[in-house]
């Protein structure tokens, strides 16, 4: 079952990767490199964002695959005639797992480009409060990025319950 899973589910880096780049355009290079960048020009924020990003795609894939058994085992007809696409829905597992974790992928993205939005909107108010507020280095220079990570998990799962809800 998992070697099914993986024929269909991108590797967590790749997943990693391609939400990066789909945050990256929707928040606008200058707003990402100041979300994820730790070094003084910023330079690292795609690498950054991709480790970052590695580790909740993972998390995504493992939670994927425990509601996709947990879906198989309470109907294994109606769980293979959703997500089965092949003449004997032998792929039906990896397809689900698939589905569930592009979906927590896409809702993680849309998260934290909103507190990345927001975390802007903060800033443009009064910069020096936004620094000592959020800053948590030598010259807070890492503020931008430490509001970002505490707006979107303090943001409840909606958008995930919402995105999951609707691919089940």
């Amino acid at each position: 079952a998992a070697a099914m899973a993986q024929d269909t589910t991108p590797a967590p880096s790749d997943s990693a990767t391609k939400a990066c780049k789909t945050e990256k355009a929707q928040m606008g290079a200058p707003t990402f490199k100041a979300a994820y960048g730790t070094n003084k020009t910023k330079s690292n924020a795609f690498g950054k964002c991709v480790s970052k990003r590695t580790t909740t795609e993972t998390a995504n894939q493992d939670n994927a695959a425990k509601q996709c058994k947990a879906e198989r085992a309470a109907d294994a007809a109606a769980f293979n005639a959703k997500y089965g696409t092949n003449k004997n829905d032998k792929n039906a597992y990896g397809k689900c797992v698939s589905s569930k974790s592009k979906a927590a992928t896409a809702a993680d993205t849309k998260t934290d480009v909103s507190a990345a939005k927001s975390c802007k909107t903060e800033r443009s108010g009064d910069p020096a409060a936004f620094k000592a507020k959020y800053g948590t280095n030598k010259t807070k220079s890492n503020a931008f990025g430490k509001c970002v990570s505490a707006t979107a998990k303090a943001k409840p799962d909606e958008t995930t319950t919402t995105t999951t809800t609707t691919s089940s």
